[in-house]
């Protein structure tokens, strides 16, 4: 009997915590409640806000009335769930997590001995009252959980044995044990014919061996994009590799043991926006070349086969392969290439080439990055094809002069400011075609002064003659570009068998989720391409066009809805609703504005540079879909030098002001669209797995992928499903595999339904696209990058992983 007492000072302070934190928390959904319903949002939030608020005050007096009005605003909250969302977890859990907790602590004798002491009426009934909606909600939550709304069950088709062999005549040759080429081939399907690991025996996969480059994000002038992208070549017996910072290192295949490493001499201060280097392209000589007798060159002087490492102060350096030492008598004798030769607007980091040239016929094709948003007098975008052997210029595309491809006069510049081409191009030397991903003409945000040229082949994948270099078609994805939507991944070439007849296709993944097939003789659509209406009303001195290109095989995101936004809490989820009815926001190809428009999908892309994987005998794409939404605000200038932008937070003067536009009416700032938790305002999932018939555009299958392990503050694996940079590969034994997902894992896919069927954890983000290939011992070996990405915060490392099977 003497113990009550002691009790129940305890119990009535929990009754007065909760009580005021149910009567803050209902002010708070009064207030930013009573903002989203001016806005023009759902006016739940404030009936809700009084009802906790009339709560709150009830419990205070004690007895079950306090109760029953809590359970009545969970009631109203899971109504109103279902209404806007349904049974979708992630959707559910925001919307209800903290009045469900709260409502268990009500439910428990801490509180209810309180409330009975106070005012007895009541309080065993409307306990039973709010146990019984509580447990509604946990039933909802229970069924929710086990569905997935956005999946898409089916099954890939399967081999046809007609496309086995239809495309074999313009099909590059490469041995099925070796990894020639950035996506395999110049073919860019990122599919190996090694069928030694399958479905049934992927489980078996274990680390064959692990290597260090050494090479690490951190060092003085670093960008914060300073990543480990590479996917290594496989030639012979031996790995060959780059690292950020510009080491080429040769590893032997089988074991990882290093054989060379060589490191150039690259230029301080460079005002870099990119640090990374994702691959090396290989030449086989002039003996192992296709180009036509007429065509082949005088090779070098002991260096015949050359491997082509591309750097950030803008060169392109020949290695003989062998050795790891330049190639004496490429480039004059310098061994290198300068491309800043010619080049307008001259300026130490603005222009440099992250990705590997093509090699074909004895040309070596190189493109490269240009700053985006920096300014409007940044260098070309030129294109240029270099002899293989000699290093002398050959042709020039520059989409700013685009009939003038004869190597260009010593004294005369390439136009200044045109559209270039950043990423992977693909070629089919049998047709004598290089398929070329254009970027946009800066800067990206704002297109009232852009040129012809820069109308016509911006954002579009353009085909070059090989001998040449002129145009033979171009296909434009996206028109006006003022989004940032550039053609952001290598197109993958592929021939389908289309009804009776076999159509050599190309397959150009977009940033915006169109997946465009079309034929890549002449550039139309094999799959259809319909021209859709789109929002209006581009800022002062710009338009925007009427139209835009759609694909009937697109990953394009549904548009997002006020019922989308999300939160960890009631609360982010309420704030972010607020900032999505305060934005512009009228769908995709919403354009920029003063006021700040949602960008959706933002310019990280459905697709980016790891691009797509194709099998050429099952005639279908493995895809990595993404959708996350940006927020594109543009800052009216006044001058061509303050800075808006980065103002006086800008880290390092060494590094590019982006986002400034210095020349343009409007700088730009742009930001990812998150809460004030720095979550995504955008309900999971953000990232998926899916397969799709090319011959008729059907998904087969799509899954969500990954998990939040790396990217919460707690290591919950939660599989929301998360964004992925870095492509997948396909292989012949019916697997794919992926590691480029936000969590730091590599996963293996079964391609017939898109289940997960292994996984391994990595030491640091896997952020490259992985390949495979046979070893001396005859094993079938999964290779593995594994360095992170500075902007998306996966951990640093400088690891190279490979996988095989137990040996037998």
């Amino acid at each position: 009997m003497k113990s009550s007492p002691a009790r129940a000072p305890a119990s009535s302070a929990l009754l007065v915590v909760l009580a005021v934190f149910v009567g803050l928390a209902g002010l708070a959904l009064v207030v930013a409640g009573a903002w989203l319903a001016a806005l023009g949002g759902s006016w739940y939030y404030l009936v809700a806000g009084l009802g906790l608020v009339a709560a709150a005050l009830l419990l205070r007096r004690g007895g079950g009335a306090g109760l029953l009005v809590y359970a009545a605003v969970v009631l109203f909250t899971l109504a109103w769930a279902f209404w806007e969302v349904g049974l979708d977890w992630w959707p559910l859990a925001a919307r209800g997590d903290v009045f469900f907790v709260v409502g268990l602590l009500l439910l428990t004798p801490w509180v209810a001995r309180p409330l009975a002491l106070r005012n007895a009426a009541g309080v065993g009934s409307a306990r039973t009252v709010l146990g019984v909606v509580l447990a509604a909600f946990l039933v909802a939550a229970v069924f929710s959980w086990m569905r997935e709304p956005r999946r898409i069950e089916g099954i890939a088709p399967p081999a046809d044995a007609t496309a086995a062999t239809a495309g074999a005549p313009s099909s590059p040759a490469a041995p099925a044990d070796e990894w020639t080429a950035y996506g395999g081939t110049g073919f860019g399907q990122r599919y190996s014919a090694l069928d030694q690991i399958t479905p049934q025996n992927v489980g078996q996969l274990e680390e064959a061996w692990h290597f260090r480059t050494g090479d690490v994000r951190g060092q003085p002038g670093d960008p914060e994009e300073t990543t480990f992208e590479v996917t290594p070549l496989k030639i012979g017996e031996r790995l060959f590799l780059c690292t950020p910072h510009q080491s080429v290192i040769a590893l032997d295949a089988t074991t990882g043991r290093q054989v060379w490493r060589y490191t150039p001499q690259i230029a301080g201060s460079l005002a870099l926006q990119h640090l990374t280097c994702r691959g090396l392209s290989y030449y086989p000589g002039a003996a192992a070349s296709s180009a036509p007798p007429a065509q082949a060159a005088t090779p070098s002087a002991g260096c015949d086969a050359k491997l082509f490492m591309p750097t950030a102060d803008g060169r392109v350096i020949a290695l003989d392969p062998a050795s790891g030492k330049p190639c004496p008598a490429f480039g004059g004798g310098s061994g290198q290439i300068d491309l800043w030769k010619n080049m307008p607007n001259v300026r130490a980091g603005s222009y440099y080439s992250t990705s590997p040239p093509v090699v074909a016929r004895s040309l070596l094709i190189v493109g490269g990055t240009v700053l985006d948003n920096v300014s409007t007098k940044e260098t070309s975008g030129v294109l240029r094809a270099f002899d293989a052997n000699t290093g002398a210029l050959v042709w020039n595309w520059d989409s700013g002069n685009p009939e003038e491809t004869a190597p260009i006069a010593a004294d005369r510049t390439y136009t200044a400011n045109s559209p270039n081409s950043w990423s992977i191009s693909s070629v089919d030397e049998a047709l004598g075609l290089v398929y070329v991903p254009m970027g946009n003409q800066p800067p990206d945000q704002w297109g009232g002064a852009r040129s012809e040229g820069a109308k016509k082949y911006s954002s579009a994948v353009v085909a070059l003659d090989l001998a040449s270099g002129r145009v033979r078609w171009s296909f434009q994805t996206v028109h006006h570009d003022l989004w940032d939507y550039d053609v952001p991944a290598q197109p993958s070439l592929v021939d389908l068998r289309v009804g009776s007849e076999t159509v050599p296709a190309l397959v150009q993944p977009t940033k915006q989720g169109e997946l465009f097939v079309l034929d890549r003789r002449n550039g139309k659509p094999i799959l259809p391409v319909n021209e859709r209406a789109v929002p209006q009303g581009a800022a002062a001195g710009d338009v925007t066009a009427p139209t835009q290109p759609s694909s009937a095989l697109s990953f394009d995101p549904p548009a997002l809805k006020p019922s989308d936004m999300w939160g960890a809490t009631v609360f982010d989820q309420l704030a972010c609703r607020i900032a999505f009815h305060r934005l512009r926001y009228e769908g995709r190809f919403t354009p920029p504005s003063t006021e700040g428009s949602l960008i959706h999908p933002g310019n990280f892309g459905v697709f980016n540079w790891g691009g797509v994987a194709v099998d050429p005998h099952r005639q279908l794409v493995f895809a990595t879909p993404a959708s996350l939404a940006f927020v594109s605000r543009l800052v009216p200038r006044a001058d061509d030098t303050s800075l808006y932008v980065q103002g006086k937070n800008r880290p390092n003067d060494s590094l590019p002001a982006l986002g400034e536009n210095f020349g343009a009416p409007f700088a730009v700032k742009l930001s990812a669209f998150t809460s004030v938790l720095g979550l995504p305002c955008q309900a999971p999932p953000w990232g998926y797995v899916a397969a799709a018939d090319l011959r008729t555009g059907r998904i087969a299958w799509m899954h969500k992928n990954g998990t939040v392990r790396d990217s919460s503050p707690l290591p919950l694996p939660f599989a929301m499903g998360v964004p992925n940079l870095g492509g997948p590969i396909l292989t012949a034994g019916g697997v794919a595999f992926l590691s480029g997902t936000l969590d730091q894992f590599v996963r293996g896919y079964d391609v017939n339904d898109g289940r997960e069927l292994w996984r391994s954890r990595l030491p640091a983000g896997g952020q490259a696209t992985p390949m495979t290939y046979r070893g001396a011992d005859g094993r079938q070996y999964l290779l593995v990058v594994a360095g992170g990405h500075g902007s998306l915060g996966t951990r640093t490392g400088d690891h190279v992983i490979a996988y095989a099977l137990p040996r037998r």
